[in-house]
């Protein structure tokens, strides 16, 4: 009985004030103050948007660099003869 008198007392209107108020400051937070950065990206399209697509032209330069640097390794080994392309190289083929 005692457990039960205990849940009720979460549904008291002052707890429930309380609880209101604290994911409205969640909301408030991530509205109002971890949204700038992604909030001036979407004003910045407007006027430029290769501006407003910056970080995505940097990992796209990423992606070429490390796609270059792997063939070369690959055309590297292949022309050294160090690559094992015999068929049976791996024992379960």
């Amino acid at each position: 009985m005692l457990f039960l008198m205990n849940v009720c007392l979460i549904f008291v209107p002052q707890n429930t004030e309380k609880m209101k108020a604290f994911f409205e400051a969640i909301a408030y937070l991530f509205q109002e103050i971890l949204f700038i950065p992604l909030n001036l990206l979407r004003e910045l399209e407007l006027t430029s948007w290769f501006l407003a697509n910056g970080i995505n032209w940097v990992f796209l330069g990423i992606g070429f660099a490390a796609l270059s640097y792997w063939i070369g390794q690959l055309k590297k080994f292949n022309d050294s003869g160090e690559e094992d392309t015999d068929s049976t190289s791996h024992s379960f083929l």
